[in-house]
């Protein structure tokens, strides 16, 4: 399977801006970042690139910065060897060790996760991801079903078995997601994870008690009524994804029709993850 890299340079550009953006190009499909040393290169499957819709959205951030961009075709093979040589373990609230296939276990934590992301998004590097994994050692699952939406690598379902939940429900609407998902599952040895590729429509008609959804503000802002139809009376949503303003007081507002009602969040930089409850 061939990939686009598109390497960015942003010359003295704000991180805020820098984040912006790649938020953006995640909602067009791409579906991998690595910093460099002036910017970060951003990943896409060849069949999902269009120039022009990368146009569009750079053409939006020239006020703001000196953007400009340079366009690679690559191997998956090739990303992944280069990925490997670069990937460092995470540990987690000194709970939760991270690591690839390639590093020495490390028996000491309470909860140790092998993930082989490929081309997949999310190894708990990113501030959205460490935060949802912060939520999920701190909340109680024990026995809970649980729809982690926009499942990336699976890692946040993965921690959430290890840590006593029921029954999972993985979806993203990436292929490559999804057999990275079941590819980690197997790895560390998941019985209790049904992986799904698709979208909303792929959401089962289930009374969930908790619902992970780390994704971006656009998608959970459409979203929302589709997570009020499947959520219990007393379950919680665990969002991120976004910034603190003005996306946290939208999401707010979308879900309050709902019933479901904001308690607290974190934030990273200039990522946030929210938890909310419903009534």
């Amino acid at each position: 399977m061939q990939y686009i890299q598109v390497t960015f340079s942003l010359g003295n550009a704000a991180d805020y801006h820098k984040d912006l953006l790649i938020d953006e190009l995640a909602g067009i499909g791409y579906n991998t970042f690595e910093d460099t040393t002036d910017g970060f290169a951003a990943f896409i499957e060849l069949a999902d690139y269009h120039e022009s819709d990368l146009a569009e959205i750079t053409d939006r951030y020239n006020d703001e910065m000196a953007c400009s961009y340079t366009v690679t075709e690559i191997a998956a093979e090739n990303w992944n060897e280069e990925w490997e040589k670069n990937f460092e373990p995470l540990i987690i609230d000194d709970q939760c060790y991270v690591r690839a296939t390639f590093h020495q276990p490390q028996p000491q934590f309470k909860y140790e996760i092998v993930i082989d992301p490929k081309m997949a998004f999310g190894t708990g590097h990113h501030q959205t991801t460490t935060m949802m994994m912060q939520y999920i050692l701190s909340a109680d699952v024990s026995g809970k079903l649980i729809l982690d939406m926009g499942c990336g690598t699976g890692i946040l379902a993965i921690l959430a078995s290890k840590a006593g939940a029921g029954t999972l429900i993985a979806i993203d609407n990436d292929d490559i997601c999804y057999q990275s998902t079941l590819e980690n599952a197997a790895l560390n040895n998941i019985g209790n994870l049904t992986a799904t590729c698709g979208g909303k429509e792929a959401i089962p008609h289930l009374d969930f008690d908790i619902i992970l959804a780390n994704i971006n503000r656009n998608i959970l802002l459409d979203q929302i009524v589709d997570y009020a139809k499947i959520l219990k009376a007393g379950g919680s949503i665990f969002f991120s994804g976004f910034y603190e303003s003005p996306d946290l007081d939208m999401i707010k507002s979308a879900c309050k029709p709902f019933g479901i009602n904001y308690t607290d969040h974190k934030k990273i930089d200039d990522w946030v993850a929210a938890r909310f409850v419903r009534e």
